[in-house]
């Protein structure tokens, strides 16, 4: 199980380095873009369509690394009137809400992707992109959120078990609150 959830982490940091990535080419292409238009008055004909797929991609991939760092937005009127246990075991019973959800997503996210593999469909802009290629990164990400959610029942589990309840972990503090 450790193992487990070391390499479910390990997953989820390596979509939220890729997400990383793929934010830096995104600014990088739109630099170019504004670079094009103001001193050679041209343009790159792609940069709308890429850096949207870009954005769809790396929102995708760092979906398993926010939820690994509790950062997603979550409501948590009740979780700050029930005690330590409690609220333990309430995040385990939205984990696995959150898992079926997630493998419900995956599933009908690679159904897209396989779609237009199978019918190599292309893109209607200038580049005539596989759209396998961006679509790809939708199951993917809800693939690591779905492992995620597994990895975060089994460390919640390991703290009930522990009877540690003191070091169940709090969202983030980087939420703005």
């Amino acid at each position: 199980m450790e193992r487990m959830i070391r390499l479910t982490d390990k997953l989820s940091d390596l979509g939220g380095i890729l997400s990383g990535i793929m934010i830096c080419a995104g600014v990088l292409l739109v630099t170019a873009e504004i670079v094009m238009r103001s001193v050679f008055s041209r343009t790159l004909y792609i940069t709308e369509e890429y850096s949207g797929y870009l954005m769809a991609a790396l929102t995708f991939l760092a979906l398993g690394y926010t939820l690994r760092h509790r950062a997603h937005i979550r409501m948590t009127f009740l979780q700050h009137v029930i005690s330590e246990k409690r609220r333990l075991q309430l995040d385990m019973v939205c984990f696995v809400f959150g898992f079926v959800f997630c493998a419900l997503l995956t599933w009908v996210t690679f159904l897209f992707f396989w779609d237009s593999v199978v019918s190599e469909t292309k893109s209607m802009q200038i580049s005539g992109t596989p759209l396998a290629i961006p679509q790809f990164f939708l199951p993917a990400g809800s693939f690591i959120m779905m492992v995620q959610f597994i990895a975060e029942f089994f460390k919640s589990l390991r703290l009930l078990k522990e009877g540690d309840y003191k070091s169940v972990p709090e969202e983030s503090e980087a939420l703005g609150r």
